[in-house]
């Protein structure tokens, strides 16, 4: 039988890598949501964070599954402008998981590892205690939270340092190195690149097989910015000359976790495991190669 999906937020990274790796599938029809103008591929304009306007399209539609991939996701802009974080990190998910429980539907909320406050040195479990240290990760706690409490069918899926379709680290690297023969980038900050692709892949994973809870979703393996920077200019075959520094030489209004390493452990537990961020980064620069997004 035919499955409804909608997912929030599907003009992100995540949204159009979701809708990727979902056109495979027929036994599900996905119903993208966003909060610009409306176009072919994004026909339906959803304000998440109007109680009102999410429990008339969930009523409407009837979906089977929410993927909410909304979220404010720009870290320093949050600190800033608390409010409007909170409303979209914190009241969204609050909406969506009221709606989706009165449908009887079942929610897959997308988090960060920036609920964790990076002072340890070990990878952090789906049962490590949240500790933030920013307005972002606070108010994806929050959310967190919000889904918890009031949706009985939810998973919420914790990722990191995610790359895709759109403005990303990758391209941001690239793009400088078209201009500057050398780059100063941060290598005191460690976490786990992340392509959208793959977690999209690890989420499709999830409607089919994952319980109640909250997962963690990363790509293998452990690296810093400059560690990902450098991988990124030899894949790309660039010869760019890059720095390392420490996070105090670049301040940023934020507070970045320096380890944010999270581990899968409930995927793997489950059957699945993510391909390793070297790999994935491969897959993704081969895409962008060849005029892939």
């Amino acid at each position: 039988m035919e499955r409804r999906i909608v997912i929030t937020g599907a003009c992100g990274q995540l949204g159009r890598a979701l809708n990727q790796v979902l056109k495979e599938r027929s036994d599900l029809t996905v119903i993208n949501t966003d909060m610009g103008e409306p176009t072919a591929y994004c026909p339906i304009i959803l304000d998440i964070t109007n109680q009102v306007a999410v429990m008339n399209l969930v009523q409407d539609i009837k979906p089977e599954i929410i993927i909410n991939c909304a979220a404010h996701t720009a870290v320093d802009l949050c600190e800033s402008d608390q409010e409007r974080a909170y409303r979209i990190n914190a009241t969204g998910p609050k909406n969506l998981a009221t709606a989706a429980d009165a449908l009887d539907a079942r929610l897959i909320h997308v988090s960060t590892d920036y609920v964790f406050n990076g002072e340890g040195d070990v990878p952090y479990t789906e049962d490590a205690v949240p500790d933030p240290k920013s307005v972002y990760g606070t108010t994806k706690l929050a959310g967190e939270e919000f889904v918890i409490s009031l949706c009985k069918k939810y998973s919420i899926i914790r990722t990191a340092w995610l790359y895709g379709d759109g403005k990303n680290f990758v391209k941001t690297m690239l793009a400088l190195a078209e201009k500057n023969s050398e780059i100063k980038v941060v290598d005191d900050q460690y976490g786990s690149p992340t392509s959208a692709s793959e977690l999209a892949r690890a989420i499709v994973f999830l409607i089919d097989n994952g319980d109640n809870g909250i997962y963690h979703g990363t790509c293998e393996g452990i690296a810093s910015w400059y560690d990902f920077a450098v991988e990124i200019f030899h894949r790309a075959g660039r010869k760019v000359t890059v720095n390392p520094i420490a996070t105090e030489e670049y301040p940023t209004p934020a507070r970045r976790p320096r380890y944010s390493v999270l581990e899968n452990k409930k995927l793997k537990e489950a059957g699945y495991t993510m391909k390793h961020w070297k790999e994935a980064l491969k897959e993704y620069m081969e895409q962008f190669e060849t005029g892939g997004k």
